[in-house]
């Protein structure tokens, strides 16, 4: 056990500065990359068996993105250790040094959205603790915390650089009264955007029909723009100082995402108007798509000029079935009223020749 002893105290003598630099720096390198690798088996390995199981696997999402940035930034260390020996002073320094340090701002960068992500993900499940943080406000909350961490990230940089923020805040400050006034669509359609993630009239998924009588489902909502896709597969991206100054429907807003059908049919006068509404139901409680909660109904609306005019009403699940209900019920309805011997009118005119006029010379 002594020559263990003695081992330590001729290690702790060894004069490091004695070695070459050009020995220490790559000595220096592979010791990162051993310690490297060492914590990312620990918190691959060991962290990941100890994670507790949670909704969603919290930990085990964390652990995936945690590895990778401690893995780069014990890299990054053991190369800021080695260019610190190799490299001389000057501007050799200053622009490795600056390299290197922008790769580990980018790094913790990335790591930190992604961390953010994750967490407010987990906050939006909790809605009874955190009721500020949900489905309707999350794309908001994650929006403006990214551009606070890019905005924290920029000043970093700056300082690695070893660049004066002062200067930078003053013309960041005259810049943006400069781009107010020279990009008012723009900073529109940013704060219009802010409203409309704020107070949620749509989501993502959602059924929306403008008051210009398009109608189309929400596949992002940004803070310039939100994008819709047609019923012919076209995406369209619309600013959100124009949404937000228009009226929209919102055909999935509601209790339920369900979606009220109207056949509108009329039958002869002198029909039976009971065996009629019985047709109509028979026909809606035959279509599989058609929602039997709430139930079918016909209602007799009017008395038209040439008929009774009637309407079934049928309930679909989603309102991306209301085009294929909607023929399927016209379809079966003309079959029905054709088999039932039930008249469809239709407009007509009829023309009375009070006499025929007489010939010429008769």
């Amino acid at each position: 056990m002594q020559w263990f002893v003695d081992f330590l105290g001729e290690v702790a003598a060894f004069d490091l500065a004695a070695v070459d630099p050009r020995i220490q720096a790559p000595v220096a390198v592979l010791a990162s990359v051993i310690a490297a690798k060492l914590f990312d088996w620990i918190i691959t390995r060991l962290l990941l068996r100890r994670a507790p199981k949670t909704e969603g696997d919290f930990y085990n999402r964390l652990v995936e993105i945690l590895h990778r940035p401690v893995f780069l930034l014990v890299l990054l260390g053991g190369f800021g250790v080695a260019a610190n020996l190799l490299v001389p002073d000057g501007w050799p320094r200053t622009i490795t040094f600056g390299m290197l340090g922008t790769l580990a701002v980018l790094v913790g960068l990335t790591f930190a959205i992604r961390l953010n992500q994750l967490t407010l993900e987990g906050l939006s499940r909790n809605p009874e603790r955190f009721r500020y943080v949900e489905r309707r406000t999350l794309p908001l909350i994650r929006n403006l915390s990214n551009v606070l961490l890019a905005g924290v990230a920029a000043y970093f940089l700056l300082q690695v650089w070893d660049l004066d923020v002062t200067p930078w805040l003053a013309s960041a400050g005259i810049l943006g009264i400069v781009v107010g006034l020279g990009a008012r669509d723009t900073v529109a359609n940013f704060f219009a955007g802010v409203l409309i993630l704020a107070d949620a009239p749509y989501q993502v998924g959602d059924f929306i029909v403008l008051d210009t009588g398009e109608r189309a489902q929400v596949t992002h909502i940004g803070l310039p723009s939100t994008r819709r896709l047609t019923r012919v597969d076209i995406e369209i991206t619309i600013p959100n100082g124009v949404m937000g100054n228009i009226k929209v429907i919102n055909e999935t807003g509601g209790p339920n995402t369900k979606h009220r059908i109207r056949i509108r049919v009329a039958c002869a006068y002198g029909s039976d108007i009971d065996h009629v509404k019985q047709v109509l139901l028979q026909v809606a409680e035959g279509q599989e798509e058609v929602c039997q909660d709430p139930e079918p109904r016909v209602r007799f609306r009017t008395f038209g000029a040439s008929g009774l005019d009637l309407e079934l009403l049928a309930w679909v699940d989603e309102p991306v079935l209301r085009g294929r209900v909607t023929d399927a019920l016209n379809t079966a309805v003309y079959r029905r009223f054709a088999d039932e011997r039930i008249e469809i009118p239709y407009s007509k005119q009829d023309l009375y020749v009070k006499e025929l006029p007489t010939p010429f010379g008769g």
